[in-house]
């Protein structure tokens, strides 16, 4: 048996039949939680097995069944549990499915022992009969209050007001692991936040910065250097975007690696691109300034790049020989060669590459611009207001640099 057991009473399931699924040793490591609702305890009670039971059973009967298995997620991921045993019956297995699907990810087992005697063949309690399960959890988790602060962005004062933009902080999220908490906006079946918590937390972003969230791109991560030029067949991955539509929010995600942002008030087109070391020496910071020119004919000499919050020198390191891939680009992109693991500057090499490639050294806004709010802070250094893979771990949240042509 799982080390957790959900008996559900709410989906036709008789408390006695419910109740002889209990672990027979009292006091054994099964985390009991009983799903009954408000209504079927206005109605029933809750049967002397459970209330006299001397193991501890958690009652889930909350205003309706979205908001039941959203606590009974929050007491899972608290134990740091994953499996889960269901006692249920066919109608409501069939019920609970399309919940468990919006509020769990593949990290999670369920497992399903069917009860099928005579007197678990009644007609279901339901607390929430009226809109569809999608549209319960995410009116759930829009009542969820933000955590760890209000919404914060960062915004480049190299980028003028024709474009709407930022850097999104881990603040004013409703994401509650550690590690993902709050404003994480990347979900992803092997990590514990789901999709539906993650699209909450993308629109109070959205609210927040001044765009609708449903026309944002979120590049799909190859680290490497390839490019789509929005108009064009979309490629199956990529590490960059370009469009000269307004409206449109181009996206990259970082958690150490850096959102780039592109931008050329004189042609109205923009660009977004998601670089690690390994896209930055692939050069995909220069792959966007070329689409850029190619595309939409562009002038190099117009686009202003922002740097977003990624990880410093400070906190980053690669194997030897990786790091010298690094020192080929300029000897300071790695102040500490003959360590065995040396550190990394990979915002320097990205300058170094963008100046080369003939971006003014001017219309770049990274951690070397000193005489502007800061945009390019380390986001290993400040757990408070960034996610990081390097401090983290892989269970590791994402913040966005976001970026759009207004409509005017």
């Amino acid at each position: 048996m799982s080390p957790v057991l959900l008996l559900d009473l709410v989906h036709g399931c008789c408390p006695t039949c419910a109740g002889s699924s209990l672990p027979d040793v009292p006091g054994s490591d099964v985390h009991v939680f009983l799903l009954c609702g408000k209504q079927y305890r206005a109605e029933n009670g809750l049967a002397d097995a459970f209330l006299n039971s001397s193991r501890s059973v958690q009652v889930l009967d909350f205003g309706s069944t979205a908001e039941s298995l959203y606590r009974l997620k929050q007491a899972v991921d608290q134990l740091d549990l994953s499996s889960v045993t269901v006692v249920t019956t066919p109608q409501g297995q069939k019920a609970l499915a399309p919940y468990l699907q919006q509020l769990f990810t593949d990290v999670y087992t369920f497992d399903y022992k069917i009860l099928t005697c005579p007197c678990c063949t009644g007609s279901a309690h339901t607390d929430s009969p009226g809109p569809g399960v999608r549209e319960e959890v995410s009116a759930l988790v829009q009542q969820l209050p933000g955590l760890r602060g209000e919404v914060t962005v960062l915004r480049s004062n190299l980028i003028p007001d024709c474009f709407g933009h930022g850097f999104s902080t881990r603040t004013g999220g409703v994401s509650y692991i550690p590690t993902l908490s709050s404003m994480n906006l990347f979900n992803s079946s092997k990590r514990r936040d789901p999709e539906v918590v993650v699209m909450e937390n993308r629109r109070r972003l959205a609210l927040h910065a001044g765009f609708h969230p449903k026309p944002l791109r979120l590049v799909k991560v190859n680290h490497a250097s390839d490019v789509w030029v929005m108009g064009e067949a979309e490629p199956e991955n990529y590490d960059g975007i370009v469009t000269n539509q307004p409206g449109v929010v181009l996206a990259a995600p970082g958690a150490d690696c850096m959102p780039l942002l592109f931008a050329d008030p004189v042609s109205k087109v923009i660009g977004a691109a998601h670089a690690g070391w390994r896209g930055t020496l692939m050069g995909v910071a220069m792959a966007i300034v070329k689409a850029m020119v190619t595309g939409f004919g562009c002038q190099v000499s117009n686009i202003v790049v922002a740097v977003g919050p990624s990880v410093g020198a400070c906190c980053f390191t690669l194997e030897k020989e990786q790091a010298l891939d690094f020192s080929s680009i300029h000897p300071d992109c790695v102040p500490d060669p003959e360590s065995s693991r040396p550190h990394v500057n990979i915002r320097l090499a990205n300058r170094l590459l963008l100046q080369k490639g003939g971006i003014l050294p001017e219309h770049i806004h990274d951690d070397t611009v000193t005489d502007q709010p800061s945009v390019t802070l380390c986001t290993s250094c400040h757990p408070e207001l960034f996610f990081s893979h390097v401090r983290d771990g892989a269970n590791f949240g994402v913040q966005l640099g976001f970026l759009w042509i207004r409509d005017c």
